[in-house]
């Protein structure tokens, strides 16, 4: 009798992943600090539950099945053969150190295959499971859904291991045909990359073997299906098969733009092709890739996930919809309606409805069970603090586990549920209530990092050893890690409640409360609104709250 095994939705995927919903960032080697490769991602999707699956390495029978289900919907879309041994999986990371990403563009909807055997959660899971490198993973990929169908619709992953970093886009071919034509780039080792739920690979070099590989037909299908007639070194993918709109350039590519902002100069030169506001006027095409002015470190990546436009044209903090605390956060949706006209709302790289967010650090001059660490956190980049998890980790911490909690169904155990409940305290008090958070979120993340060293130095002396050791000792440390964290955060909410108790702060000294001669609490501040905010009141309701004169 066969046996069924089922593809688990790996990545933290909820049943409804919403439009624009994700962001990655990509560092080669040579771009960052320390020699490291770097990936990260966002999961951004309201009713998504964000959690980190762990699935074991395994033997598996001959005549054993894969039971293919949509990581977005729960669809069962079939079975395909087992191979015969797979690879231990941690979240987005093997224990090879490949790590695989994504942010869906959609591109061409009538490119969809509702008889594809393969979605897009499924096939991250399967490039990880199956491959040791980027290379591997990309022919992995490629070569189930050209045998098994494609089921989701355009897709850009980040690919990364130790040594190489790539961005590979693919699409369907439609109901009709079975596969998927795609493309992908290798980045630079000395190059910064990005996307945001919009193809980024427009014109490619054909002929360079060594950094881009492609379907064969990618060209010719463009052409069959009448979205490209010229020359093929001139075609783009990106054009022929998510051509740009509004909502692509303004909600996705954007955020691109944001990441390198930071560490390319002259990024004004590609506003126009950003902004939405100039689809199909001759603008310069933002690059898939630069080479930043100085190299990345790990909480370089962390802070730029933490990004919402500040002090560029896009910043979200100046006008009246931060309202009284200047929030760089809006409600949702993205687009509404006011006097029969449509209006929108930024879309930034940092959002509330981020489920969980990782950063990959993917080190080749180390052994593997210690080079590789998912960098993880539960909820919006800016109001967590990431995690070590390496990618050796045999036990998933309590807090991030699949089985802790869900969305509808809240528990103390469980980071979800802790870090959004600290976020929305401050959400409404943004400016008087963030610095407290960020103190803590900053002093937690720089112990980790100031750790490191040692921890990773006497993980490779037992590495030496025995590796079961090594495994023994960092996940260990994995886990003691993420308990501090949910130690800190759940003070971190207690502390808050009493500090900004009723729309007052509560004075502080000395790190203690302040309390008068008699041992009861000093008054606390009533700071009301700052002058800007006042202001906007007077402009609205003129002289109706004005203290006469007496």
């Amino acid at each position: 009798m066969k046996r069924i095994l089922t593809i688990v939705a790996i990545l933290a995927l909820s049943s409804q992943i919403s439009l624009w919903a994700c962001t990655n960032f990509l560092v080669g080697k040579k771009a960052s600090t320390d020699g490291s490769t770097i990936i990260s991602y966002s999961a951004d999707s309201y009713g998504m539950y964000g959690r980190l699956v762990y699935l074991p390495a395994g033997k598996h029978a001959p005549g054993s099945m894969r039971r293919i289900v949509d990581g977005d919907t729960n669809h069962y879309l079939g079975e395909i053969p087992e191979v015969p041994y797979t690879y231990k999986v941690v979240g987005n990371i093997n224990e090879h150190q490949l790590s695989i990403m994504e942010t869906t563009f959609g591109g061409r909807h009538e490119l969809a295959d509702p008889n594809g055997k393969i979605d897009y959660v499924s096939l991250m899971a399967l490039g990880m499971q199956r491959a040791k490198t980027a290379r591997e993973a990309i022919k992995v990929m490629t070569t189930l859904v050209q045998e098994y169908g494609y089921a989701s619709e355009g897709e850009s992953f980040s690919i990364a291991d130790p040594n190489e970093v790539w961005i590979m886009e693919m699409i369907g071919k439609g109901p009709d045909r079975k596969g998927a034509v795609w493309v992908a780039v290798r980045i630079p080792d000395d190059c910064i990359a990005a996307h945001a739920n919009q193809s980024r690979i427009h014109q490619f070099d054909l002929n360079d073997k060594d950094n881009v590989l492609y379907a064969e037909d990618v060209v010719s299908f463009a052409r069959e299906k009448g979205y490209y007639n010229g020359d093929d070194r001139d075609f783009s993918f990106a054009d022929a098969y998510s051509p740009a709109d509004f909502s692509s350039q303004r909600y996705c590519d954007a955020r691109a733009w944001s990441f390198f902002n930071h560490w390319v100069d002259g990024m004004d030169k590609y506003l126009p092709f950003v902004d939405g506001m100039h689809i199909g006027q001759s603008v310069s095409v933002m690059p898939l890739y630069f080479k930043p002015k100085k190299k990345l470190s790990v909480q370089d990546v962390m802070n730029c996930m933490r990004d919402h436009y500040e002090g560029t044209p896009f910043d979200v903090t100046q006008d009246a919809g931060a309202g009284p605390f200047t929030s760089p956060y809006r409600t949702t949706p993205l687009s509404w309606e006011y006097d029969g006209k449509k209006y929108f709302n930024e879309r930034p790289i940092s959002t509330q409805q981020t489920s969980y967010t990782v950063v990959a650090q993917l080190r080749s001059f180390l052994p593997d069970p210690v080079g590789g660490i998912l960098w993880f956190g539960n909820d919006d980049a800016n109001m967590v603090a990431y995690t070590p998890v390496y990618c050796c980790t045999e036990r998933i911490p309590e807090c991030y586990a699949d089985a802790t909690a869900n969305y509808h169904t809240f528990s103390w155990k469980s980071a979800f549920w802790v870090c959004n409940w600290v976020a929305n305290m401050i959400y409404p008090r943004y400016s008087q209530m963030f610095p407290s958070l960020q103190k803590v979120r900053d002093e937690l993340e720089n112990s980790f990092f100031a750790a490191q060293n040692l921890i990773e130095k006497q993980a490779v002396a037992l590495c030496n050893k025995s590796n079961k050791k090594a495994v023994k000792y960092l996940t260990d440390y994995t886990n003691q890690k993420a308990e501090d964290m949910m130690k800190r955060w759940k003070e971190l909410g207690e502390y808050l409640i009493v500090k900004y108790n009723d729309q007052t702060i509560l004075n502080e000294e000395d790190g203690k409360f302040t309390l008068t001669p008699d041992g009861v609490v000093k008054a606390p501040k009533r700071v009301g609104y700052d002058n800007a905010f006042r202001k906007v009141i007077i402009e609205q309701t003129g002289d109706k709250f004005l203290v006469p004169q007496e």
